[in-house]
């Protein structure tokens, strides 16, 4: 009789941390579903070839959903086994995102070369109609920035001889005309560009890499803390199962 005190205190707060784990999954699933209708087009600029990453949140937040209502039905039955299995997936989740945050943080220099890399090459071959054009224009216009370190990088491109610099470097649209983007001398009074704008207001490249590096202790911050977090789960479930097992012997 002491036990059953303890075992509804356990099976109240297994029950709570497997309800915020569902929620969890849940919100991968939907950023997941969000990256790949949304952000499709402009994720490939960070990757060589077009990458699965919204594939594998997609999956996670499955996963995670499905174990998540298995916790609640394992608490709820209050079966051993299904609490050890449980405890098991959640060694599994944990691992994994600490294997992921480690190799982000690790190759975090890597991943800047090739955003580098691809950002510079979609630069160079822009044309205003494949994917990776469509990403260079939505990247200049939400992140007010123009080329990889600035304007001049596109007077390399294949794009410039015959359009001048893309539309999407002009910070007033209703001032810029094609005649003027293809003028290098009055281009850089229409663009994006350190003579009339802040210097925070540069190249693509310096903004993304510059965010990145200031917030990357709060990004490992978060990855680690819900690494951490099925620590809480496995020995909770863990407890749960031993404490169970041992009532049942005893009575």
């Amino acid at each position: 009789m002491e036990t059953k005190p303890v075992i509804t205190c356990l099976k109240t707060l297994l029950i709570v941390y497997s309800f915020v784990f569902w929620i969890t999954g849940a919100i991968l699933l939907a950023v997941g579903v969000w990256g790949k209708l949304m952000l499709g087009p402009y994720i490939s600029l960070i990757a060589d070839n077009s990458t699965n990453a919204p594939y594998v949140l997609i999956g996670t937040g499955t996963v995670i959903i499905v174990f998540g209502l298995f916790g609640c039905f394992a608490t709820c039955r209050g079966s051993p086994w299904m609490l050890k299995l449980y405890a098991m997936f959640l060694s599994l989740v944990f691992l994994a995102e600490l294997v992921a945050g480690i190799s982000g943080f690790v190759f975090r220099h890597e991943i800047k070369g090739t955003f580098r890399r691809t950002y510079t090459d979609a630069v160079l071959n822009y044309n205003a109609k494949d994917e990776a054009s469509r990403a260079v224009d939505y990247l200049q216009n939400s992140l007010r920035c123009c080329g990889v370190y600035n304007y001049t990088n596109w007077f390399g491109s294949v794009f410039y001889p015959s359009n001048g610099i893309p539309a999407s470097c002009c910070f007033n649209s209703s001032d810029c005309n094609p005649d003027d983007l293809r003028n290098a001398t009055v281009a850089p009074s229409k663009v994006y560009h350190q003579t009339n704008m802040p210097p925070l207001f540069q190249g693509c490249f310096e903004l993304v890499t510059s965010f990145m590096e200031t917030n990357m202790a709060i990004i490992a911050g978060v990855t680690f803390g819900i690494a951490f977090s099925q620590l809480i789960g496995m020995l909770l479930a863990c407890c749960l199962s031993r404490i169970i097992t041992a009532n049942q012997y005893e009575m």
